[in-house]
């Protein structure tokens, strides 16, 4: 990750040490001795994840999404987004389960798939180039249902299942379903949801006919009708258990992004992209860090599926007395601090 160190087992946590990293630009920088190596930083965060299993799994399931990072200065790539009604950035993560695979900044006056499919494949080959047969699964809302995308998946065995953007043509289609629903609603006064599927392509911008979801579902006071494209086969997936079991657990990647802020990745005030990736980085190897700690040390206790903010903020975050000798270091708690026992658990844990 850094270049230009006279000594590598010297510490490195000065802010002003972290300033000059921000602000290194190319390599022949003669003022900043310090650089960061994007692509290994990128390679370090799949090699992470690839370590922490034993054995190759059979499936694993990529969720993509982006978010905003608000931006109140003149920062490079400053753009106002409508949806979010403020001028901001708009990062791309992706993830697999707990482990952050990727953080990319972007500007905000982009698609929002934007420079998806570059990681993807750049994700994708790292890690079967160790599990060549895994079985890998693309997981996102409809902001990231493009052709492109899709269309890679289908030529590279990878399967994909995104949200489908609702039409005047889709809604058509699923209009028996949802008098169904309707009459179901007004019978029981139960939420009612019925499921279908069928091929679909659309008018201009597809290649290909798709299998398409259909969730028909009527609530009080209103209908709700709701769409997927995937890859996966009937047999495997029946609607219902694709929808509800595979594509409503992408939900659970916003705790994830919710993490990074915890964490201080939106904290992108640098004058230039490059330094607020550099920024994002930081908060993404953060979060490496407390991950693994919940991943390793943590298991079995209260807090083994606690958010990091709260471990950083009961573990880390904590008033100790702190000694070092020749050969000890010394770290004296406080005797009212109420999780000594977890902290001591997960030192040895670590230990082993």
């Amino acid at each position: 990750m850094l270049a230009g160190r006279k000594n590598p087992q010297e510490a490195l946590a000065g802010k002003s040490t972290l300033n000059r990293m921000e602000l290194s630009g190319k390599k022949e920088d003669r003022y900043k001795k310090i650089l960061c190596d994007t692509e290994a930083v990128d390679r370090l965060l799949v090699d992470v994840f690839l370590e922490s299993y034993s054995q190759a799994p059979d499936q694993i399931v990529l969720d993509l999404d982006a978010t905003d990072f608000a931006i109140h200065g003149r920062q490079e790539g400053r753009f106002f987004h409508g949806f979010y009604d403020h001028y901001c950035y708009l990062p791309l993560y992706i993830f697999c389960d707990n482990h952050l695979l990727g953080a990319r900044l972007r500007q905000s006056n982009i698609d929002g798939a934007a420079g998806s499919l570059e990681e993807v494949k750049r994700i994708v080959g790292q890690i079967r180039k160790s599990w060549p047969r895994v079985r890998i699964v693309l997981r996102a809302d409809s902001g990231f249902c493009r052709d492109g995308l899709m269309d890679w998946c289908e030529n590279n065995a990878v399967d994909f299942v995104f949200g489908l953007a609702r039409n005047s043509r889709l809604e058509a289609i699923l209009a028996p379903q949802m008098r169904e629903a309707a009459a179901e609603f007004k019978q029981t006064g139960q939420r009612a949801r019925i499921f279908t599927e069928f091929q679909y392509e659309t008018l201009d911008s597809w290649s290909r006919q798709r299998r398409v979801i259909g969730k028909a579902e009527h609530t009080e006071g209103k209908a709700n009708p709701r769409f997927i494209v995937t890859s996966l086969n009937a047999e495997s997936w029946p609607p219902q258990q694709l929808y509800e079991d595979l594509y409503c657990a992408r939900g659970d990647m916003e705790n994830r992004i919710k993490e990074q802020l915890s964490l201080f990745a939106d904290r992108v005030s640098a004058e230039t992209m490059r330094a607020n990736q550099i920024r994002i980085y930081f908060a993404a190897i953060a979060y490496l860090l407390v991950d693994g700690l919940r991943r390793l040390a943590l298991t079995r206790t209260d807090m083994a599926r606690a958010q990091v903010g709260t471990i950083r903020l009961r573990l880390l975050k904590i008033g100790a007395l702190l000694r070092i000798t020749v050969r000890k270091i010394w770290i004296s708690m406080a005797a009212s601090y109420p999780h000594q026992q977890l902290f001591h658990h997960a030192w040895a844990a670590l230990r082993c």
